[in-house]
């Protein structure tokens, strides 16, 4: 294991999360999620603001029927969200991808389901394309670093391509795996983790109507530098843990080890759960800044909200659980 040293705002480490403990009965969860439908416009309608860039080829999708699935806040340009991103295999610096993911070949492309499914197999992306009707879902991406963009994303809910492969009664949890292809990745020259990237979810969390499987955004096919052709989105935490570029889904019965967790476990543990509550080591979680608001480093910051705002939704997951241990 190695640390990675402190460079500030472009630091490469990702997420932390350590928060109280949540009990919530079935009952407050319904209210609570009541009185959250009725703040947000019906599903999907702020998706009638977003304007295709007509940079990619149009990947529409319809209005997401699934609760929390849209938020009235103002979009992220999408010039913002597809300059300045997280994509390390593509170089550490925020603007490295988009300058460099252009060597990204995302044809042919294809997805293994392996472990403990009765039908292991690879799908190829567009098969995947077609397995289930494309939504629009407009959500909240926090990054730990303490910046924050609202995306609409296009895709649909991994539960979707979970049934299908008949997951056993062994495998409790989903481990997902990115590309790594030194030729096409030249950040993977790079000691900064060890690749390829693997990120992991407990089964109930992969099966979640909110966690999808995004192929677009802003109506259009997934840019390379944000995660093309396919990747995961798990709204209630931290970015680094959708992960991008995926080649291979696993269903595994003990608790994946994830990248940021074999490079700094004290910092960046399996859950990575939006909390504001406590702190990462090296900096505040309370607040954020949002991506093209203006002001640079200098923009106003806004409170950051427990699960990234989704804790109606999700937050029964985690249930008499003690945060500050599972982070």
């Amino acid at each position: 294991m190695h640390l990675i040293p402190d460079r500030g705002f472009q630091h490469p480490h990702p997420s932390e999360i350590t928060p109280r403990d949540l009990a919530l009965n079935r009952r407050q969860w319904l209210a609570a999620a009541g009185a959250t439908a009725l703040a947000l416009p019906a599903a999907g309608t702020a998706g009638a603001q977003v304007a295709r860039p007509g940079k990619l080829a149009a990947l529409p999708g319809a209005r997401s029927a699934v609760p929390g699935a849209s938020t009235i806040e103002k979009l992220t340009a999408h010039g913002d969200a597809t300059s300045y991103n997280n994509f390390y295999e593509f170089g550490t610096d925020k603007s490295d991808p988009a300058r460099n993911a252009h060597t990204l070949k995302t044809r042919p492309w294809t997805v293994a389901i392996e472990g403990e499914v009765r039908k292991p197999g690879s799908f190829d992306i567009d098969t995947l394309l077609k397995m289930a009707p494309m939504e629009e879902r407009i959500y909240r991406l926090r990054c730990v670093e303490g910046w924050s963009m609202v995306i609409p994303w296009v895709g649909w809910s991994l539960a979707e391509l979970i049934k299908r492969v008949e997951p056993t009664g062994n495998a409790r949890f989903v481990q997902f795996v990115t590309l790594a292809d030194r030729a096409q990745m030249p950040g993977l020259r790079s000691s900064v983790l060890d690749w390829p990237y693997v990120e992991g979810l407990r089964m109930d969390e992969a099966m979640h109507p909110l966690t999808m499987l995004a192929f677009g955004m802003y109506g259009e096919v997934m840019p390379n530098q944000n995660g093309a052709p396919v990747r995961l989105v798990v709204p209630w935490k931290y970015g680094f843990k959708s992960g991008k570029s995926l080649v291979k889904i696993r269903f595994v019965e003990k608790q994946p080890k994830t990248s940021w967790e074999v490079s700094a476990p004290e910092e960046y543990g399996f859950y990575s759960n939006v909390n504001p509550k406590v702190d990462h080591p090296r900096w505040s979680q309370a607040t954020e800044r949002r991506i093209g608001d203006g002001g640079g480093l200098f923009a106003k910051r806004l409170a950051t909200q427990m699960f990234n705002g989704y804790e109606p939704q999700v937050g029964q997951l985690y249930a008499g659980m003690d945060l500050k241990k599972f982070y």
